[in-house]
């Protein structure tokens, strides 16, 4: 079931380069764009940013025109969350802005709550 309010917000240059990679040749079009965590990292938890198979556990989204699924226990740890795309010549890829971390390490990819 769709939900209407995004628990997560993407920035232009990210919605950008989701879409592209989405066009690529060898993309599997059956795959849902799926946000999650996971435990693990330097700080306790890591980000999921990927391509995946919807499970029963999921709840699909649209943020703007970009449709995304969840598992529904990761909004805790998520909600009010901002992706964003750097494409400049010192980082290069997805940064995760999380409002409910409380640490995070140096990779920007992990985070405790």
């Amino acid at each position: 079931m769709l939900q209407t309010v995004s628990p997560v917000s993407f920035t232009e240059s990210a919605i950008a380069e989701l879409k592209r990679l989405k066009t690529e040749e060898s993309f599997d079009n059956s795959k849902y764009l799926r946000i999650g965590v996971k435990g693990g990292g330097c700080s306790g938890m890591t980000y999921i940013l990927g391509f995946d198979e919807m499970t029963a556990d999921d709840e699909e989204y649209t943020f703007e025109d970009l449709g995304f699924i969840m598992n529904k226990s990761h909004g805790l740890y998520l909600y009010g969350m901002k992706i964003d795309w750097s494409d400049g010549l010192n980082s290069r890829g997805f940064t995760f802005i999380n409002p409910n971390a409380t640490k995070t390490c140096g990779c920007g990819t992990s985070f405790s709550v």
